[in-house]
């Protein structure tokens, strides 16, 4: 079996905030590489102070923080101070990888920007992750999801004509943002051929136009502009979310033996050489036609049984659950995908969390320590570093670290 922890032997410095770096950052420690998380001294991630839970906020422990910084070690920095900027430097030229989400240009005018840290580190990755990328006329404006959501265009498509424009229901573009960025990283740590480094510019907002493939290869070569369709499929019908006795299902009926099989499974025969649902454009142009005359047969039964009637009958269908619902689902509770640690400290109970998604020769990968408390492994971490007892205390005198 091949080593689940891919990215062992890696050190990276994580200097980010809230949500797409640390998720990026999270992504590589559960492949196996060491973060560090470089902190502000006495309030830290901002994540530390988000969530649910009011009483995890005011001990700098939320649940938005728990949620994408276990296997990581906390190290607090002051990055203003010359000391400071000295102890980072020094943690650098031991790192492989350095990955912030400060906007363009707060790094070079700390001192520390990619110029200064490969003088330190020449083979040093090096992962900008920005709202809109390190150049361009919106590079220094401030991003967060929403705002992207909105300036990418994913807002003007989700939702029905009569509510669009629609925020997608978690932060999609810090996520996929995060995504690209831990891609990145490990394809540059994957070319080692030649020891120089690597500049990683993300731009949040071209991550997210990039996932919308089929939506801006529409516009860019067939010249249609993408419209909101609530929850029905641009590229097929029956394809979207149906009504039936118990429940709303989701149905993929993108090929002519599809649609064809749901008619037979609802016991609409007929349906199949009706002229307005004959052929594929038919169907497109008589949609609501279409959704009326099954709703009207899938009232019969639940979701449930339909999803089981139309996979048997060859076609992709499934309910529309709740997360809660989902996260019970045998399907994610026996397949590793929601990983724990008992009594985490400076948190007082057990922390569950979502791991990668992925497996590795049938293991899901997985972080071996709870998210740290603000500055926990500082002292040990410095200590590494070859600082002493006396050095360490007079740099916490001085606000340093």
């Amino acid at each position: 079996m091949s080593d689940p922890t891919p990215l062992a032997g890696y050190r990276v410095l994580d200097l980010t905030n809230v949500l797409a770096g640390p998720f990026c950052c999270h992504q590589l420690a559960h492949l196996g590489a060491e973060v560090i998380k470089v902190e502000v001294p006495g309030s830290g991630d901002l994540a530390r102070q988000l969530g649910a839970d009011p009483e995890l906020n005011e001990k700098r422990m939320g649940v938005s923080f728990l949620a994408q910084n276990s296997g990581k070690r906390s190290v607090t920095v002051n990055l203003k101070s010359d000391a400071g900027k000295a102890v980072f430097e020094k943690l650098v030229a031991t790192a492989d990888v350095v990955v912030e989400n400060f906007r363009p240009g707060v790094m070079d005018r700390l001192g520390i920007g990619y110029g200064r840290l490969k003088a330190i580190r020449p083979d040093l990755v090096y992962c900008a992750i920005s709202g809109f990328g390190q150049d361009g006329p919106l590079k220094s404006l401030p991003a967060y999801d929403q705002i992207i959501q909105g300036m990418s265009g994913v807002m003007s498509i989700t939702g029905a004509p009569d509510t669009a424009p629609y925020r997608v229901g978690y932060p999609i573009a810090d996520t996929i943002g995060g995504l690209t960025a831990a891609f990145a990283i490990s394809a540059a740590l994957a070319d080692r051929s030649e020891s120089c480094g690597r500049f990683i510019d993300v731009s949040m907002l071209e991550s997210v136009i990039a996932t919308m493939g089929w939506v801006v290869s529409n516009h860019l070569m067939a010249g249609r502009t993408p419209v909101p369709m609530g929850n029905d499929n641009f590229t097929a019908s029956p394809s979207g979310t149906f009504q039936t006795g118990n429940g709303p299902i989701n149905i993929a009926a993108n090929k002519q033996e599809q649609f064809e099989a749901v008619c037979r499974a609802a016991g609409r025969s007929d349906l199949i050489a009706d002229p307005r649902f004959a052929r594929r454009q038919d169907r497109l142009a008589n949609r609501a036609a279409l959704t009326a005359e099954l709703e009207a047969a899938f009232a019969g039964k639940s979701a449930a049984e339909w999803r089981a009637d139309l996979n048997a009958a060859g076609v992709p269908a499934g309910e529309v659950f709740s997360v809660p619902d989902i996260l019970a689902h045998p399907q994610i509770a026996e397949r590793g995908m929601i990983g724990g640690f008992a009594d985490a400290p400076g948190v007082g109970r057990d922390v569950k969390l979502a791991r990668t998604g992925i497996k590795l020769d049938g293991e899901a990968p997985s972080t071996a320590t709870p998210p740290p408390e603000l500055g926990a492994d500082t002292g040990a971490v410095l200590a590494e570093l070859g600082y002493d007892e006396v050095t360490i205390a007079k740099l916490r005198s001085d606000g340093a670290i």
